[in-house]
């Protein structure tokens, strides 16, 4: 008997287990109608009717040309578009609300953030990543942000709802406590509706003058704040003591959630990823582990309470911010199905985690790491989170074993000899005044595009980024006794505001462009309306008093008359803005003729099957034109995500080649590409009206010296 029924019990688990299985696998994701395609954020979509034996017949089926791209400026379109009920809604490069019909690409109409502006005000045209839909009833709206504003529009119309905030808008800057109102906030990504409430990150400054990077609800019908987050703990809440300075609160910003959200609507719980605070490269203001920033965070999404964190850098020194929105997948461990957040890491990590309490579905293990600081009063922290598994899906160390062997003999003769000047070797080796490697890069591994995740075969689907990148950090110059001529003064102060992106010779670095021969292109009113309001990735720099931004602008136009200038300077340091130390620029490690140092590939595209951990398969992503005719897989690098579907197929842009192309789930071979407008940087989505299906793509450009688009590419069978 004991024995029959200890079989009746084995048995009824594996029903169970089997009925889980088979309810995920048949859980339908025919709509696209949220960022990502569902709120799991695994940009899956259950059509098949374009499959691996038709895909070959693909087509484009329409395209529209929105014409306001801003080719001086290198405009993007980053967006994964919705679509409801056969329109299509998206953005434009700059930032117009778009809707489409989704069979034909025809306008149905668009509404431009900028008419409704205050007089004298300025976009600054930030990117956006894509819109929100809300509907009760017949009551049907878009939430969308354009720069530091947050709209919200009839979508039926293109009207603004004037009942919603201050007549239609939420200015991000309000229910922050900033330490200066012109510090800049602004939206990226888009936010996430659970019942009436609109949840948004933000996008803040990365210098020590940077914003709270505070979460936020709001009513969705009136704009009011409901709940908020404070990312960087105030007194009295927890995680506050992990901030040596207890003041920190006050004077540190960002730790941000600016890559979106996740969440798991029958439980109520929201998924926020968080960047790390500022400044990002030196943490002598900002000692101890630091919570919230790098965290994973799991907050009740109608009040805003904390369920779990967990933390995958500790006082961060690198940028390593969680870049993606977790993917809520479902994995079998020890015979069990398990609830579970899969989040891919820049340094090309994947965290597995239990969904209900945060912990670790692997091994993780906290590793000693580099405690040695060239900089004054920095103290890394001992020990950084290492998964056993699953297993990284990109290199993690660079060394002279890794140089790119397609080089010349001179040429890496040249880069071992810089080499020997660099430290490298591990991925957190502490910034200092010595340049260091950092790889696998700035925008890598994993980057915004997000992963893609089957819920049938339990594959998670990431592309990557592979390039070496060097970090210097210099002493901050001094304002000297005497009396600053605005040329002067201005050097000085590029070097503080501007030279990380812009390079110490104002020749540009990383995707930031050169300022030589700046005056050619603009006059110094122009300029000037740039520094007050930003554009793409540059931030406003309001804060900066009228007069520091006129020395700027005299340095970087070599403008002689007004460089004589008398510079008055400020009489006291602030001891949490004027850092120092500054970084020296965003700048890749290349040969002399511009090629990457680091040997192909470039770009990757991963399949990791999360219930062994292992690496099911890894494909070069993109070809570079420059090795085309030696036939070298050298994949490129790459922004914007992967689609996963149920014909078999993964659908993915994102290279700098400007293709769009069709990878066999499985196996990941190539079965399909086609030529795009402009670079692809975005995500493709998958959708269903009249019947038939289409995969669409934002043909932006605008990135890794491409030029800019306009277009939304729409491809279909015939």
């Amino acid at each position: 008997m004991y024995f029959y029924q200890k079989g009746l019990a084995c048995l009824w688990v594996l029903l169970v287990i089997f009925n889980q299985q088979t309810k995920a696998q048949t859980t339908t994701y025919t709509d696209w109608t949220v960022y990502g395609g569902s709120k799991r954020s695994i940009r899956y979509s259950s059509l098949k009717q374009i499959n691996t034996g038709n895909v070959k017949r693909l087509q484009v089926a329409w395209t529209y040309h929105s014409g306001d791209a801003d080719v001086k400026s290198s405009s993007q379109m980053q967006c994964n578009p919705i679509i409801v009920n056969g329109v299509l809604y998206g953005t434009t490069p700059h930032l117009s609300l778009v809707a489409l019909d989704a069979a034909t690409g025809e306008k149905k109409w668009m509404f431009n953030a900028e008419e409704h502006l205050p007089k004298k005000a300025n976009l600054g045209v930030n990117n956006n990543r894509g819109v929100t839909y809300w509907q009760s009833g017949n009551d049907k709206r878009i939430l969308y942000c354009a720069g530091s504003n947050l709209y919200e529009v009839n979508a039926l119309t293109g009207e603004l709802i004037t009942s919603f905030g201050n007549n239609g808008a939420v200015d991000l800057h309000d229910n922050l406590e900033l330490a200066n109102k012109n510090w800049y906030v602004a939206g990226t990504t888009p936010g996430i509706i659970y019942k009436d409430l609109y949840i948004l990150g933000s996008r803040v400054n990365e210098s020590a003058n940077a914003a709270p990077g505070s979460i936020r609800a709001f009513d969705v019908r009136t704009g009011k704040l409901r709940w908020i987050f404070h990312t960087i703990p105030h007194p009295g809440e927890y995680g506050y003591n992990t901030w040596e300075d207890r003041n920190a609160w006050k004077n540190i910003g960002g730790a941000n959630s600016w890559s979106g959200f996740s969440m798991d609507e029958k439980r109520g719980i929201l998924y926020a990823p968080t960047g790390s605070a500022s400044f990002d490269f030196y943490g002598g203001k900002r000692l101890g582990s630091g919570l919230f920033a790098n965290c994973l965070l799991a907050l009740d999404a109608a009040t805003g309470k904390l369920k779990w964190h967990y933390q995958v850098i500790h006082h961060d020194m690198w940028d390593k911010d969680l870049p993606t929105a977790p993917a809520l997948v479902t994995i079998k461990r020890k015979g069990k199905l398990i609830d579970a957040v899969a989040q891919p890491t820049k340094h090309g990590f994947v965290f597995v985690l239990d969904r209900v309490t945060g912990k670790p579905l692997y091994p993780v293990h906290e590793t000693k790491v580099s405690t040695v600081s060239e900089l004054d009063g920095e103290k890394p922290w001992p020990t950084q989170p290492i998964p056993a598994l699953p297993k990284p899906f990109v290199r993690q160390t660079f060394t002279d074993k890794d140089i790119n062997p397609y080089l010349s003999a001179e040429s890496k003769a040249d880069v071992l000899e810089r080499l020997k000047d660099y430290r490298y070797g591990n991925m957190f080796i502490p910034p200092g005044k010595k340049p260091s490697v950092i790889f696998p890069g700035f925008d890598g591994g994993a980057e915004w595009g997000g992963p893609a995740y089957d819920p049938v075969t339990g594959l998670l689907y990431i592309n990557a980024n592979e390039m070496p990148w060097i970090l210097t950090m210099i002493d901050a110059p001094a304002p000297p006794d005497k009396v600053e001529s605005f040329a002067d003064a201005g050097e000085r102060l590029f070097s503080k505001n501007c030279m990380a992106c812009h390079g110490q010779n104002r020749e540009g670095s990383g995707n930031y462009p050169s300022l030589i021969g700046i005056e050619k292109k603009y006059s110094a009113d122009q300029i000037l309306t740039l520094l007050e309001t930003g554009r793409r990735m540059m931030p406003s720099f309001k804060d900066v008093s009228k007069q520091e931004q006129e020395a700027i602008v005299a340095f970087i136009t070599n403008n002689e008359t007004a460089g004589q200038r008398k510079f008055t300077r400020k009489a006291v340091l602030d001891p949490y803005l004027d850092l120092p130390y500054q970084m020296t620029g965003y700048n890749k490690f290349l040969s002399k003729e511009g090629l990457p140092a680091l040997s192909p590939p470039w770009g990757t595209l991963n399949a990791i099957n999360l219930n062994t951990g292992k690496i099911a398969w890894k494909v070069p992503l993109g070809e570079d034109d420059r090795f085309e005719k030696q036939d070298v897989p050298t994949g490129t690098e790459n922004y914007g995500g992967p689609v996963v579907t149920a014909g078999g197929l993964i659908f993915i842009a994102a290279t700098k080649d400007q293709k769009i192309r069709a990878f066999d789930k499985r196996s990941g071979k190539l079965l399909w590409q086609a030529d795009l407008p402009a670079g692809g940087f975005a995500t493709p989505s998958v959708y269903r009206t009249n019947g038939k299906q289409y995969v669409v793509i934002a043909c932006g450009g605008g990135k890794l010296g491409m030029p800019s688009g306009d277009a939304y590419v729409a491809f279909a069978l015939p």
